[in-house]
């Protein structure tokens, strides 16, 4: 998954990427970044 750093301030691929569900039902996927091991989240479903 491609998701976007909010500390590195640039999309890179995920690591430990997990679907999980929001509470509104809907999907998303999260997992950290490679490179400082900060939160990423996507939302949608996994492609």
């Amino acid at each position: 998954m491609e998701a976007y750093c909010l500390k590195c301030k640039e999309k890179r691929e995920a690591i430990d990427v997990e679907t999980v569900t929001m509470k509104n039902g809907k999907p998303a996927q999260q997992g950290k970044c490679p490179v400082c091991g900060t939160k990423m989240f996507k939302i949608g479903a996994a492609k």
